[in-house]
């Protein structure tokens, strides 16, 4: 029920005795203004400002109408506020206002000590209170920090990124006092935790909608925001038979890393082969040929090839992004049938990712939306893929002329949700739902309603805490914290720059907390020589073997993880806290997390580690490889290479599976 409660100076709206909106003269519940955009973009990276700007603050109100599910105030002069009630939620829209308005700041209560989780991916921190978050669908930044790698990657191409730079930025948190927030709105947004008692929310639009709900507890917080944003299609069971192998150079190439993973006990059950379009060297290293059609020298027979190994029980699967390369058959048919994104002056837009331009296609174009799902369906499903990595997403030039007339600044962070409608509705269109599968790195509020999986994204193949294997932990947590599920990282990383090469004991490590993920797949990442590989030497290979025996074991427990999250909204990687509320100290571990409910991973982030630590929520814990039982607190275990700090709840139903595994799999 809204309960309304007027004071002199303003009022307090409260939903079933929680407070949710405080207005007063002093500090407006909102403010109203306009500004116009100083952007400046470089490839995939954006510097948002701007100029002229000017607010009002509302003041003086006046209730137009009440009820119990249903609130109307005007605020005089600027705008009309709705209130109604659905769900356990307040749901807020505005209305009657000026249309030079074009930037709005919203402030809600908060309360000191709480902690913020969400705002889509974030890398750098997980607990976003005392953070200014901007929020903007883009690339994610090379290094992220204040270190050499990041400067040289600002030198190269101002590609360095900050600490709050994400492919999925989402307009969403939830707090530890059992709230969620959305702000439904396309426009870039800075979401402000900075002071104890109140929250700020700015965006460059009057938003659509803002959504302040309340839950019992943190599992329902979650899952409520992850129903209101939409959740994940579930993933088929074949996704579980095998790793999916990221194998690349032809063919023969593919095959024989293949037979050499096979023969070493790696259970395999997909071939990931981003190549198959072909391949493009640059000062980058090894890029592909965007057009999305099967490239008849690296692979003459795919077809064929794809019908042979799925045979024998290994499924292909590919790569697509909405880019076209000017070089080929499909950017030709595109630009003659006008799908390519413009220019002001009529051209298509040219957008260099790293070394080399591209044109878009423009999803905001019916007729370029079907024909992008036909180009999949024909080229892709057609032939036999199973699935693909749906890459990019983050790039739509906010100066780009689209079709209708289309703003491109809010369009931009609508591009990414697009791009995963158009590979769903390409799935289900071909009769292949619950069969094919893709994964994206970019999104936005909507994306996972459409999307089978996402990916981290390229991080640096170390161990560096701003972009190398620890940065994917907190990501892969605020991501289900915002309503997502299936998620899973390249094992190993993927940018090798200067001198950063991936060692073999980064990619054991890797693949040792991959192993609890929905999703196990390998990437030779963007210079394959540099890096070491699951092939490299005798040690990692059998490490790898051992690691893909504990993911497939773990296939019923997969399943289930993901039904619970289809059922509840709680995604399978979730924070500990979720479960233990009752133990706030656990909200400050960032770099551990559960996998389903019964397990607790923790994995080992810092090379050269024999012995690593875990903080167990106060239960009864069992280590997954010794049987040494703890009763919560901070522990310190042994953790050699392929014996990650893994431990189970006692009394879960799942523990013979748990042990089991324990007995079966092979020791190194």
């Amino acid at each position: 029920m809204i309960h309304l409660e007027a004071a002199e100076d303003g009022f307090a709206v409260s939903l079933d005795g929680r407070r949710a909106l405080v207005h007063s003269s002093r500090a407006p519940l909102f403010e109203i203004g306009s500004a116009e955009p100083a952007i400046r973009q470089h490839k995939g990276g954006f510097t948002l400002r701007q100029k002229k700007r000017s607010r009002v603050k509302a003041k003086t109100w006046k209730q137009i109408s009440a009820r119990d599910d249903f609130l109307d105030i005007e605020f005089e002069g600027l705008v009309r506020m709705t209130v109604r009630e659905a769900s356990g939620a307040l749901r807020i829209t505005f209305s009657r206002y000026d249309s030079v308005w074009n930037r709005f700041l919203f402030r809600l209560p908060a309360t000191p000590g709480e902690s913020v989780f969400g705002c889509g991916e974030q890398y750098s921190r997980l607990d976003l209170k005392g953070s200014r978050v901007p929020l903007w669908s883009e690339e994610q930044g090379v290094g992220r920090g204040h270190d050499l790698i990041t400067l040289l990657a600002n030198l190269w191409g101002r590609a360095g990124g900050n600490w709050h730079t994400t492919y999925f930025g989402q307009p969403s948190f939830v707090s530890s006092e059992r709230s969620y927030v959305h702000v439904q709105t396309t426009a870039y947004c800075v979401f402000d935790f900075r002071r104890p008692k109140t929250t700020t929310l700015t965006t460059w639009a009057i938003p659509e909608e803002i959504i302040v709900g309340f839950a019992a507890d943190a599992p329902a917080t979650v899952g409520a925001l992850s129903a209101l944003v939409g959740r994940q299609r579930a993933l088929p069971a074949w996704t579980w038979e095998g790793v999916w192998l990221g194998a690349q150079g032809g063919i023969d190439e593919v095959r024989g890393k293949l037979e050499a993973a096979k023969a070493a006990g790696v259970k395999t059950g997909a071939v990931w082969v981003q190549d198959w379009c072909g391949r493009r060297v640059t000062s980058f290293g090894k890029q592909l040929q965007w057009n999305w059609q099967f490239d008849k020298e690296l692979y003459p027979n795919l077809p064929e090839d794809i019908s042979r190994l799925r045979r024998e029980g290994v499924r292909f699967l590919g790569y697509i992004n909405p880019f076209l390369a000017i070089e080929g058959p499909l950017y030709a048919e595109a630009s003659k049938a006008g799908f390519c994104v413009k220019r002001d002056d009529g051209s298509d837009y040219l957008v260099t990712v790293t070394t080399f331009p591209a044109a878009m296609v423009d999803l905001f174009n019916p007729d370029a939306f079907a024909w992008i799902k036909s180009v999949i369906k024909r080229d892709m499903l057609g032939i036999g893929m199973a699935g693909w990595m749906a890459d990019f997403g983050e790039y739509l030039p906010v100066d780009a002329v689209l079709h209708g007339g289309r703003d491109p600044l809010l369009a931009h962070n609508e591009y990414p949700v697009l791009w995963a409608k158009a590979n769903a509705e390409a799935i289900l269109e071909a009769g292949k739902n619950g069969e094919a599968v893709f994964f994206l790195r970019s999104g936005w509020a909507g994306s996972s309603r459409h999307a089978s999986a996402f990916w981290a994204g390229d991080q640096l193949v170390d161990w560096s805490v701003t972009d190398g294997l620890p940065s994917v932990i907190p990501a892969a947590l605020s991501l289900g914290f915002s309503g997502s599920g299936a998620w899973h990282s390249d094992i190993g990383g993927y940018t090798t720059l200067a001198w950063i090469k991936r060692s073999p004991e980064c990619f054991m490590r890797w693949a040792e907390m991959a192993a609890f993920t929905p999703i196990m797949r390998t990437h030779e990442g963007n210079r394959p020589e540099s890096n070491a590989q699951f092939w490299s030497d005798p040690a990692t290979l059998a490490h790898f073997a051992r690691m893909s025996s504990v993911w497939t074991g773990l296939a019923p427990y997969h399943a289930e993880a993901m039904a619970e999250y289809e059922s509840t909204g709680v995604p399978p990687i979730r924070h500990t806290w979720l479960h233990y509320e009752n133990e706030p100290e656990l909200r400050r571990f960032s770099y551990q997390f559960m996998y389903g409910r019964d397990l607790l991973v923790a994995p080992v982030l810092k090379p050269g580690r024999e012995l690593s630590e875990a903080q167990l929520p106060l239960d009864h814990w069992v280590h997954l490889w010794t049987s040494r039982e703890f009763r919560g607190g901070e522990v310190t275990i042994e953790a050699p290479l392929g014996y990650p700090p893994v431990f189970y709840r006692a009394d879960s139903p799942w523990a013979s599976l748990f042990e089991g595994l324990r007995r079966s799999v092979k020791k190194l």
